[in-house]
């Protein structure tokens, strides 16, 4: 049997996700719904997020701000 080194895997529930992004809980639902948040792992009927693909997720989104020189 494997061991998890705690301090390798933090796992997050929906209420402390929605806090880091803050957002409601009812908009992380929606996103898991249709698939568009940070990936999860179901664990019974128990929903977690790796703390590592929360941020991973938030990191990909795009950004605003200025466009590159040369794009018109």
């Amino acid at each position: 049997m494997q061991t998890i080194s705690s301090s390798h895997t933090q796992l997050l529930n929906e209420f402390a996700v929605a806090e880091i992004l803050d957002v409601s809980v009812a908009t992380i639902r929606r996103w898991r719904l249709l698939q568009r948040g940070p990936r999860f792992v179901k664990i019974g009927a128990a929903v977690r997020y790796k703390r590592e693909d929360v941020t991973s997720w938030l990191e990909s989104r795009p950004t605003g701000g200025e466009q590159a020189t040369g794009s018109r």
